[in-house]
């Protein structure tokens, strides 16, 4: 392997690939060749994203076809897709038909986080556009998943990332009641950067609700996720847009199966997650400002008799997303599980 490892970025003009670009400019061990933008390609990164000037230098967005060469080698070859929902699946497969790269792909669409294309339609109400590449994704949350798969990885969705993480070490100590009800608010950037009436800032600001209750898309990537656990589990799922820009606060409502105190299912779950960097479980409630920019998922556990409540947050842009695929990016090519993502970040946003 070479000193450095080039990474492609596609759909690159995204929040959450600028999130990436912003973490593999800062990484050891990848080198961004190319960030590729068929609306953009020629213009500098730095241009299209101003809070990389400087560390972006005078990268360019560029086309697909300008990196036939690279596409065309058997380089080792990390690729990140930012693409959007729906033509991830159709561009990927086009990609690797095309490529005799030895890729790696860490997928943060929707597309790949089924195993079968019946409960992808099941949950998008159309087939699925590339049926024949599921099986070479796994859908999966670096930090309870101890064994690397050897195929390529379908990131979660930021919901289910933040409501997953607590609700997995919960269950795996046998702690709960596999039925929980689960209350998350999340920022505006959770939907996307094409301006729409709800992340439109005068109808966003001071506001908030609730939308598909019980009925979001991210519910049965819960269910799916925490299955090795417990595979009885349901998950009544009521998600809300808050009046910020990032960052993702849930509260888990569950019944415990035996009496317990706090300080001893904060013990249990911190044995649970003593691997992960980046999981910190205790009694004191989060606030959400204090994880924004990092990778870092932070939870607290309060009980009234047997009732417990799990408060989890994360930054939806980078622990939902850009920063769970370089984490998972990372252990593919059998790196440092946290290299590149315990970088300071900003304490007042």
């Amino acid at each position: 392997m070479s000193k450095h490892i080039p990474a492609i970025v596609l759909g690159s003009t995204g929040y959450v690939a600028a999130e990436i670009i912003g973490l593999l400019l800062n990484h050891p061990s990848f080198r961004i060749e190319a960030a590729i933008s068929t609306s953009q390609a020629g213009n500098r990164i730095d241009e299209i994203f101003p809070h990389l000037i400087g560390p972006a230098g005078d990268l360019t967005f560029k086309s697909l076809d300008q990196i036939t060469d690279l596409l065309a080698s058997k380089r080792q070859t990390a690729i990140f897709s930012a693409l959007p929902h729906g033509e991830t699946a159709s561009f990927i497969q086009n990609l690797l038909q095309q490529s005799q790269t030895n890729a790696q792909i860490v997928d943060v669409s929707a597309d790949f986080r089924y195993r079968t294309s019946a409960e992808y339609e099941a949950v998008y109400g159309k087939p699925h556009p590339a049926p024949d590449l599921l099986n070479s994704f796994t859908c999966a949350l670096p930090d309870i998943t101890p064994a690397t798969p050897d195929t390529h990885i379908a990131h979660p969705g930021c919901f289910t990332t933040c409501v997953t993480l607590p609700l997995a070490g919960l269950l795996a100590c046998d702690l709960i009641e596999p039925q929980v009800n689960v209350s998350a608010v999340t920022g505006s950037t959770g939907a996307g950067r094409q301006p729409g009436v709800g992340t439109h800032h005068p109808h966003r600001q001071s506001s908030m609700w609730a939308y598909q209750p019980l009925n979001h898309r991210h519910k049965p990537e819960m269910e799916n996720l925490v299955a090795p656990w417990e595979p009885n589990a349901q998950v009544a799922f009521v998600p809300h847009s808050g009046p910020f820009a990032r960052g993702i606060h849930a509260t888990t409502f569950a019944t415990l199966k035996s009496n317990s105190d706090a300080e001893t299912v904060v013990s249990q779950l911190q044995n649970f997650y003593g691997p992960s960097p980046f999981i910190r479980v205790g009694s004191k409630m989060p606030e959400l400002k204090s994880i924004v920019g990092s990778n870092r998922c932070q939870i607290g556990i309060a009980i009234h008799g047997r009732q417990l409540v799990a408060t989890s947050i994360i930054d939806n842009l980078v622990k939902g997303a850009a920063g769970g695929a370089v984490q998972w990016m990372n252990r593919l090519f059998s790196l440092e599980e946290s290299q590149g993502l315990l970088n300071a970040t900003p304490g007042w946003i």
